[in-house]
């Protein structure tokens, strides 16, 4: 079974299986590209999609990187791995089978449950956000704008000022409303008020450097 066979009905199992969810495809998390990272209600739930055709080559370093960022995390197998896939993984990783079922359809099942993950910080969750998402908890809060500053040191400002529990939340409800259009406009007019604070800077040394040679 091969991993287009097994993303469709996967993403029909977790909309049924849990309602109100966000996918998001393809993302990189630490030096991996998460197959699907699911956000609902209060959870980061991560899905690593081991085809037929995969092999376990990179899944050690998978499995570091999704236990950094995920609450709860679920390797996806065909019938190759069904076997041996525990092997593989933490005792508190689910299980997820494909089979195809007596009409030919593709089906998904639980082997086993996901436990929590020792490992998964909001320190890792609150940078899948991007900077204007970031600046929207600022405006929230009524916390300084940090213009000139990293969006690591503003990440690190908002981990200490606020609660987990209310921090994340509101990375969850962002990334269930991020409009991707809408926020490539806004990351442009960042880049360009970024750009512009960075001349007035290098004009105003500029002008004191004029001064002073004048004296």
């Amino acid at each position: 079974m091969k991993d287009a066979d097994i993303r469709e009905p996967l993403f029909d199992y977790l909309d049924e299986r849990y309602g109100k969810n966000r996918i998001f495809e393809e993302k990189m998390i630490g030096q991996s590209r998460a197959d699907i990272i699911m956000i609902i209600e209060n959870e980061f739930v991560g899905l690593e999609i081991k085809s037929d055709a995969d092999t376990y080559a990179r899944l050690e370093r998978q499995i570091a990187d999704y236990d950094n960022y995920c609450d709860k995390n679920y390797v996806v197998v065909g019938k190759s791995h069904e076997k041996h896939v525990e092997e593989h993984i933490p005792s508190y990783w689910g299980i997820l089978c494909a089979y195809e079922d007596e009409s030919g359809d593709t089906r998904i099942k639980e082997k086993r449950k996901p436990a929590q993950s020792p490992k998964a910080t909001i320190n890792k969750q609150i940078q899948l956000l991007w900077r204007p998402e970031i600046a929207l908890i600022q405006e929230k809060y009524s916390f300084p704008k940090y213009a000139g500053k990293s969006k690591k040191f503003v990440m690190n400002y908002l981990i200490e000022k606020l609660e987990e529990v209310e921090l994340k939340s509101c990375i969850i409800e962002l990334l269930f409303e991020r409009d991707y259009d809408k926020m490539l406009e806004e990351i442009k007019t960042f880049k360009k008020q970024k750009r512009a604070n960075r001349r007035n800077v290098g004009a105003k040394r500029g002008a004191k450097r004029a001064r002073r040679a004048m004296k």
